[in-house]
């Protein structure tokens, strides 16, 4: 197996890390410790790296800067360890590539005969639990539709079952949103899992990733047997930012391609080339790129390009603009006019906040009071909403005079000025069109 992002090994070790980050004067390295670990790495990309030429380019630049002695200042061995990789990612723009000082997370591997972080240890099987695989969210949005942000993509026999209870949650849902924005990749085993609910029964090509150590390609399809419900006509939208590398451009890329999916947000990082952490020597492992993805459509990948979105938006606003989309999508396949009638309603307030409404501060004063049994705050530059006896929430300005309540997707509060241009009165809009008015207490 082959993880397709370095940030797997986050998670495999966490408690290990902390001998990376400090920096103990008698762990310097000595030029001997230098020259092997340059050699080492060379060695292991020449007979590993995905591109043999490229390889060479890398050990001729490593190599000449050490016999320059442009590495002698660097004795420290985490920055080391992030000036080779800074110099290889230089020369071959392979965002994977990666040098990293953890002396600790060596001596693990080796306990448990590893050369590399391919196989899954039981230590590894036990943190995805304990960060629930790495589902962070899972909701109903307004307008019935379904949002999955979840960050790696782990092995898809150890998530599997996790999946199924995610997807079984959302399975009734109009639309799908999958938030790939702080996602860094993971296991292409996982991206077939979850990909597998989203097609029908019968299989479809997702991706083949190509080995250069073994000469070998392995496919990748749809499974035929999962645990649920298929959603193969469900809208799908896929939220991306610069952030979004490696496995969770490689989702973004597959559902593009087979036009399973809307993209929305930002180009992604640029990372197509799967590989595993090896150990160079007693203090550093390197990441090793030894293959790359082909795509079974474009026949190419996303590598140094990244996954341009279909919608393109800054990504602090990609889940608003996907919501606004899927809710177009849902009116668009509905028959039921109050259907029809909400998502208008939820599509007027989503679109209300892509855009920024400044109100002066003076008229948030004057806004605030108490109209009835309801109750107007002003508090640290904002307004907050209350009825008598119940939650206090803040309010979002759609308009000078009208705001909404994102807790309250149904509800809005317009403000409304006698004609000496006081504020006299609030209104209450809702989404079935009903209205109720309440007088400012003087």
């Amino acid at each position: 197996m082959k993880f397709f992002s370095l940030f797997i090994l986050f998670i495999m070790c966490t408690y290990l890390v902390a001998g990376q980050n400090i920096q103990n004067k008698e762990n310097l390295l000595t030029d001997s410790d230098k020259e092997s670990a340059v050699n080492s790495i060379s060695r292991m990309l020449y007979e590993n790296y995905i591109f043999p030429e490229m390889s060479l380019k890398m050990e001729n630049y490593i190599k000449l800067k050490l016999s320059e002695h442009k590495y002698d200042s660097v004795s420290d061995p985490v920055q080391f360890a992030e000036q080779l990789t800074n110099d290889l990612q230089s020369v071959s723009k392979d965002k994977h590539i990666r040098v990293q000082y953890n002396p600790d997370q060596i001596r693990q591997m080796k306990k448990h005969n590893l050369t590399n972080d391919e196989e899954i240890t039981q230590e590894y099987i036990d943190q995805l639990k304990t960060v629930n695989y790495f589902f962070k969210k899972v909701e109903i949005l307004n307008g019935n539709i379904g949002y999955i942000d979840f960050r790696q993509f782990g092995p898809g026999d150890q998530i599997k079952d996790k999946v199924a209870s995610v997807m079984g949650f959302v399975e009734n849902c109009d639309a799908l949103i999958f938030d790939m924005r702080y996602n860094g990749g993971g296991d292409p085993t996982g991206i077939q899992v979850i990909s597998s609910y989203l097609f029908g029964d019968e299989p479809v090509h997702l991706n083949d990733l190509y080995y250069r150590p073994n000469d070998t390609t392995e496919e990748f399809w749809t499974l035929k047997d999962i645990k649920g419900k298929r959603m193969p006509d469900v809208p799908v939208y896929v939220l991306t930012s610069s952030f979004t590398f490696s496995g969770a451009e490689e989702f973004s890329y597959n559902l593009q391609n087979l036009k399973r999916a809307t993209i929305v947000g930002e180009t992604t990082g640029g990372g197509a080339h799967p590989g595993g952490m090896n150990i160079v020597d007693d203090n550093f492992l390197m990441f090793v790129p030894v293959g790359r993805a082909i795509n079974p459509i474009s026949k190419t990948n996303w590598e140094g390009t990244g996954v341009s979105p279909d919608v393109e938006i800054n990504s602090t606003k990609a889940l608003i603009k996907a919501q606004i989309l899927a809710l177009e999508k849902i009116k668009q396949n509905s028959a039921n006019e109050k259907e029809k009638q909400n998502s208008d309603w939820l599509i007027e307030s989503l679109s209300a906040t892509l855009e920024d409404v400044n109100i002066s501060p003076d008229l948030y004063k004057k806004y605030s009071g108490v109209y009835g049994e309801r109750k107007i705050y002003f508090e640290n530059g904002k307004l907050y909403y209350q009825r008598s006896g119940r939650q206090k929430f803040e309010m979002t300005p759609m308009s000078e005079d009208t705001f909404m309540i994102s807790e309250i997707g149904f509800f809005r509060l317009k403000f409304v000025s006698d004609s000496s241009g006081n504020i006299s009165e609030v209104i209450g809009l809702y989404s079935d069109g009903h209205t109720d008015n309440s007088l400012k207490n003087f």
